[in-house]
């Protein structure tokens, strides 16, 4: 990700376009889970468990 410097731009909203230009293409995320390896067998195992705790949410909203 890079930001250019605009003529007479201060250093804080520099930063600051480079921060919201980091959240906008959501950066941070993927660098957080790529930080450790994970391996196939875990990665599968928590999709699972998300859609558990996805489908027991949806279900309780319709009763």
């Amino acid at each position: 990700m890079s930001v250019d410097l605009r003529p007479g731009e201060s250093q804080e909203s520099l930063l600051k376009r480079f921060r919201k230009a980091v959240a906008e293409a959501r950066i941070l995320p993927i660098v957080r889970q790529k930080r450790w390896f994970t391996s196939k067998s875990e990665v599968r195992r928590i999709k699972k468990q998300k859609a558990i705790r996805k489908a027991r949410r949806t279900t309780t909203r319709f009763l």
